[in-house]
């Protein structure tokens, strides 16, 4: 945890007389802002502030310790002020993103971003378990949920939206639905990750949920992509996913009127305060070179 940032919090706490004033002018949400207090208390070994719901006010080691953090913070704004007033970007940046948006969306965008900042390095962690940002050390997290960490900051990049497709050998086997009420009846791929076994759908009737089963269920998006591929039954996958396979012919759209649930797509990090030129860049270009998921949500 940065201490420079904590003992930033713990200061303009107490000139403001509220954590949630103290957050705001930092640009951190609350949560964040008490976790730096908390872990700055931590490390001190001592309770710096009474805190209440109405009031904050300082213990006999806070009041002693204050003067230390303001030495601290003006040194640093002194080391700052000798730095290069336009900061280029460069040095590393940890990325964390799903599997399916990395490798049909992600990587492409990040290699130009590259091409584009040759100082800057990317270290794109895949995976679809959600990344603690602090404890992993995490820079950019690209999250597809429509549930955001309260300790969070969100930077909207567009909206994931889904289609129910198969492979053309397993619809001329099987059939092809003409109502959600005919799912059940098919061998449907879940992802547990989205939807499970309960599909809820929205159409010309309104919003309709189904409970569906079938032979082969995964924990990775990609898995359930390849397994759909194979003919092994219908999925659920986002646009920028099975855009590719159905136009190459690999995969039918079904129930094309019925659309899943759409999820907001999201740059998160822990702070605002001095963003690295790196970081920011980034998340810019992110926001740029996605251009094509925004909209609307609905429809």
């Amino acid at each position: 945890m940065d201490r420079i940032t904590a003992a930033r919090v713990f200061v303009e706490a107490v000139e403001r007389g509220s954590l949630s004033a103290a957050a705001e002018r930092l640009g951190l949400s609350r949560a964040m802002a008490s976790r730096y207090l908390t872990r700055l208390e931590d490390w001190a070994g001592v309770r710096l502030l009474h805190r209440t719901t109405r009031r904050l006010s300082l213990t006999g080691a806070g009041d002693r310790i204050l003067p230390l953090c303001r030495e601290m913070l003006a040194l640093e704004g002194a080391v700052t002020a000798l730095a290069a007033p336009a900061e280029q970007p460069e040095g590393l940046v940890r990325i964390a993103a799903p599997p399916m948006f990395a490798q049909t969306r992600l990587v492409a965008v990040v290699l130009e971003f590259l091409r584009r900042y040759p100082a800057v390095r990317v270290d794109l962690q895949v995976s679809d378990q959600v990344a603690d940002l602090v404890e992993e050390r995490i820079d950019v997290a690209v999250r597809i949920s429509n549930r955001v960490d309260p300790a969070l900051i969100a930077r909207p990049l567009g909206w994931c939206r889904s289609v129910l497709c198969a492979a053309p050998a397993y619809l001329r086997r099987c059939g092809i639905p003409q109502s959600p009420q005919d799912l059940p009846r098919y061998s449907c791929l879940s992802y547990s990750g989205f939807g499970g076994n309960r599909w809820t759908l929205d159409g010309p009737r309104g919003f309709c949920t189904v409970d569906v089963s079938g032979g082969f269920s995964a924990n990775d998006s990609l898995t359930v992509l390849q397994a759909a591929l194979g003919g092994a039954g219908i999925a659920m996958l986002p646009v920028f996913a099975a855009a590719g396979p159905v136009a190459r012919g690999e995969l039918t759209v079904v129930l094309p009127d019925w659309q899943p649930e759409v999820l907001a797509i999201q740059a998160l990090y822990s702070s605002r305060r001095h963003m690295p030129a790196a970081q920011r860049a980034l998340i810019d270009y992110l926001v740029t070179a996605l251009a094509d998921l925004t909209g609307p949500p609905q429809g």
